[in-house]
């Protein structure tokens, strides 16, 4: 049961969120300001943070920062009436995970909550499991139904970042950066040479594939039964 923390000054908001996360199954403790919150973190642990802005005593960028800079990786989904791209760009800056605005629609909290989850628990366990299909990132492996691959490292890298986010397109220039690095002098046609041999590599398999997007680059589709 997933331990989720509601930092908001204003009661009927709180009120609202719990009632929203608990009719979804989630566990729900809540904070007035960023200095309960962190009282309630030396207490409890939690798996993710839906944290206000706007807060007296202790903001939500504040709370943030302080949580960062003492190695705390808490997903944090922050929320905030302010809707400028400068608001978003200081939450992302301070280390939030992401961001919605008020007022807040249901479902799209619900998601972007249960896609952070998911990625915090890739990122704990290393590992992906699609089926009978688990990518191990400490090994560098691809195991389905007891039969192990072990692919060379870029291949792996950008197999893993794909499947990480299913659904959403990178650009060539950005799994570029991401897994070869900015320095690097080689050029982004060899993203497309690595999704091939990714694509022959893992031909007829029914757990995944990786589309073309024309125009924009790529994307990993999970088919999960």
């Amino acid at each position: 049961m997933f331990h989720i923390l509601v930092v908001d000054d204003d009661k009927n908001t709180r009120k609202y969120i719990r009632a929203v996360l608990e009719a979804e199954g989630y566990t729900v403790s809540t904070a007035a300001d960023g200095e309960e919150a962190l009282a309630q973190l030396e207490r409890d642990v939690f798996d993710l943070a839906v944290l206000d802005i706007m807060m007296p005593n202790m903001d939500g960028y504040e709370f943030t920062k302080v949580l960062r800079e003492a190695g705390n990786e808490l997903p944090i989904l922050m929320v905030s009436a302010k809707q400028l791209p400068a608001d978003r760009h200081k939450g992302f800056l301070v280390g939030t995970d992401d961001y919605i605005t008020k007022p807040i629609d249901e479902t799209e909290m619900i998601l972007r909550i249960k896609a952070l989850l998911r990625r915090a628990k890739i990122a704990s366990e290393h590992r992906i499991v699609i089926g009978d299909v688990t990518l191990d990132y400490d090994s560098l492996s691809v195991t389905k139904s007891g039969e192990t691959q072990q692919l060379p490292q870029k291949e792996f890298l950008l197999l893993y970042k794909l499947l990480s986010y299913p659904g959403k397109i990178f650009t060539r220039i950005q799994l570029m950066d991401e897994i070869w690095g900015t320095e690097s002098d080689t050029g982004w046609e060899t993203v497309t040479v690595h999704i091939g041999r990714l694509r022959k590599r893992f031909e007829g398999w029914e757990e995944f594939e990786i589309e073309s997007i024309r125009g924009l680059g790529y994307r990993a589709v999970k088919h999960e039964k």
